[in-house]
C-alpha cells in the first residue's frame, strides 16, 4: 500500500505515521506538512529513515496532484486546530480546513483514491453538563467557534463529494487525544510542562468543562481500522469512554506529579467555551470490533508525562513563545 498522509508533523499526524512505520512495515509512506508553528520534522525523526518526506502545503493543488496520483490511501489530518488561535485570526483555519480539504478532494476524485479523513467531535457543539446524551454520527452540527466550523464545512464536503462524486471516502470524528509530541499550547501538555518548569496549571473559568479524552495511539488504531474495514461514505465516532472535567485532569497531573492536587490558579473564561463533549463510539466498536488499549485514563496519563519529562529537547524550542502568546490574553 502507498500511503499519503497530509499534516503528519503534527501530532496526531506523526504518532500516525510511527505507529503504521512499527505494526505496518509493508506501507510506503509520504508526509505532506507545511511545518507550521505546530508541525515540525523532529516530531517525525523516529520514523524519518523509513518514510517520504514533502513540504507543502494541502493547498497547492498542483503538489496536492501529483502525491494522491502515486498514492492508493489518502489520510487527511492536516488542519489548524487550536480554539484560541481561531479566535484572534480565523482566516488560516478557512484556508487549511476548508480549501485544503477541497483540494485534496478534486485530487482523489480524479485519480479514485481511497480517501480518510479525519475531524473532531467540537463540530457537533456541546452538551450541557447533566445531559445524559453523547454524541452519535447522528447528532446534528453546531459549530460555535471558527475552528469547529471550518472543521464542519470541511466534513460536510467530504460528504457531498461523496454523494455527487462518488469519493470513495469515510470520515471520523473523534474525542479530545493526548499523549506524545502534542504542542505544548494545548491543555496537557501545557500543565505538564508548565510544572516541569515550577509554574502553576492554570484552569478557564471554574474548570467544569468536560472533555473526552481518548489517547493517540487509541484513535490511530481506531482510524486503521476505518481504513481496513469501513463503509465508504461513512461517519465514525473515536472515543474511549475518557469523561473528565478540566479540574479532575489538572488534579490528576498533579497528583501523578507528587503534588497537591489543588496546586492550581483559576483565570477567566475562553469566549464561546464549549461546556462538555461526550463521545458514542458503539458504532465503531460493533461494526467494526475495535476497542482501545488505554481504557483507564490515569494509565495513559501517566504514560503521557513520562514523555514529556524524558523529551524536554522537543517541546522547550516552543515553550517560550507559547507562554508570551497566553500573556498577552491574561491566560
Amino acid at each position: 500500500m502507498r500511503l499519503l498522509v497530509t499534516g503528519a508533523a503534527g501530532f496526531i499526524g506523526s504518532n500516525f505515521v510511527h505507529q503504521t512505520v512499527r505494526e505496518r512495515p509493508e506501507v510506503q509512506v509520504t508526509v505532506l506538512d507545511a511545518l507550521t508553528y505546530a508541525g515540525s520534522e523532529a516530531s517525525l525523526a523516529p520514523s524519518r529513515a523509513a518514510i517520504t518526506f514533502v513540504e507543502g502545503d494541502v493547498t497547492d493543488a498542483e503538489l496536492v496532484d501529483r502525491l494522491v496520483a502515486d498514492a492508493d490511501v489518502v489520510v487527511h489530518f492536516a488542519a489548524e486546530s487550536h480554539n484560541d488561535n481561531s479566535l484572534s485570526n480565523p482566516w488560516p483555519f478557512v484556508q487549511t480546513n476548508i480549501v485544503g480539504t477541497f483540494t485534496l478532494l478534486e485530487a482523489v476524485r480524479r485519480h479514485g483514491t481511497r480517501y480518510h479523513h479525519i475531524s473532531t467531535d467540537e463540530v457537533y457543539g456541546d452538551l450541557e453538563l447533566d445531559d445524559p446524551r453523547k454524541f452519535t454520527p447522528e447528532t446534528p452540527y453546531n459549530p460555535s467557534s471558527p475552528y469547529s466550523a471550518t472543521k464542519a464545512s470541511s466534513d460536510l464536503l467530504v460528504r457531498a463529494w461523496v454523494r455527487s462524486f462518488g469519493v470513495q471516502a469515510t470520515i471520523s470524528n473523534c474525542s479530545n487525544n493526548y499523549g506524545p509530541y502534542q504542542h505544548v499550547e494545548k491543555f496537557i501538555p501545557r500543565q505538564i510542562t508548565n510544572l516541569i518548569d515550577g509554574i502553576r496549571p492554570k484552569l478557564y473559568g471554574q474548570g467544569l468543562n468536560v472533555r473526552d479524552w481518548i489517547h493517540v495511539e487509541d484513535h490511530n488504531s481506531a482510524v486503521w481500522t476505518i481504513i481496513d474495514k469501513g463503509r465508504i461514505g461513512e461517519t465514525y465516532l473515536i472515543g474511549a469512554d475518557g469523561e473528565k472535567n478540566n479540574r479532575e485532569v489538572v488534579e490528576l497531573i498533579l497528583e501523578l506529579s507528587g503534588l497537591d492536587s489543588d496546586a492550581f490558579d483559576l483565570v477567566s473564561d475562553r469566549p464561546g467555551h464549549d461546556m462538555r463533549y461526550a463521545i458514542d463510539s458503539s458504532k465503531l466498536r460493533t461494526e467494526l470490533g475495535w476497542a482501545p488499549r488505554y481504557s483507564n485514563f490515569e494509565d495513559g496519563l501517566a504514560a503521557t508525562i513520562d514523555w514529556y519529562r524524558a523529551n524536554e529537547a522537543w517541546w522547550r524550542p516552543q515553550k517560550d513563545a507559547t507562554e508570551a502568546k497566553y500573556a498577552q490574553i491574561g491566560r
